[in-house]
This record gives C-alpha cells, sequence and structure tokens, in this order.
C-alpha cells in the first residue's frame, strides 16, 4: 500500500500490493481516538503478525483494538480479520 522506498532495503512495493512486512502495532481503540499520533503501543511487530495477534483475540476483546500501520493508516478489529482471509496472507512461517 505503500509507493515510497524504505529505508531498509530501498525497495519500493508497487501500489496496491500489502506490505505484510511493514512495522506496525495494536493501540487500544479508545487511546487511538485521544492521544494525537496515535497513543500507547501494546504489541509491536510486522504487520502480518499484528493480523494474526488480533484473529487470535476472542471477538469481543478484539473490538477494543486497532492496528497502527507504520506509514499507512489505522485497521480496525473487522479490517484485520478481513486482511487474514486475504489470498496473499502469509502463513506463519513465511514472515
Amino acid at each position: 500500500m505503500t509507493d515510497h522506498p524504505s529505508t531498509f532495503g530501498g525497495a519500493t512495493t508497487q501500489s496496491g500490493e500489502l506490505a505484510w512486512e511493514d512495522r506496525a502495532s495494536i493501540v487500544p481503540a479508545s487511546q487511538q481516538a485521544q492521544v494525537p499520533g496515535g497513543g500507547i503501543p501494546l504489541l509491536r511487530g510486522s504487520f502480518a503478525d499484528m493480523i494474526r495477534h488480533m484473529a487470535a483475540l476472542p471477538d469481543d476483546e478484539r473490538q477494543g483494538y486497532v492496528i497502527a500501520k507504520s506509514g499507512d493508516r489505522e485497521y480496525t478489529a473487522a479490517e484485520a480479520m478481513e486482511l487474514a482471509s486475504h489470498p496473499d496472507f502469509p502463513s506463519h512461517n513465511e514472515s
């Protein structure tokens, strides 16, 4: 989803591709709206890892969090679940 070179490796990602290895964090949804720049991350890792973590949570608990993706935007729990079933989503041993 980014079209700019990263500082690691210096390669660009084609427009429309999901950058599963981008840095991301899970933040309480209540803080996301209240704290400029996001809130206090509870967990950090790759975008794919944060989606996996969200998918492992019970549905009612999952709704209290968002994924903040570096250089991109925030993803709700519903969006994270959609991405977990994306055909290009890497299996756990690929990332």
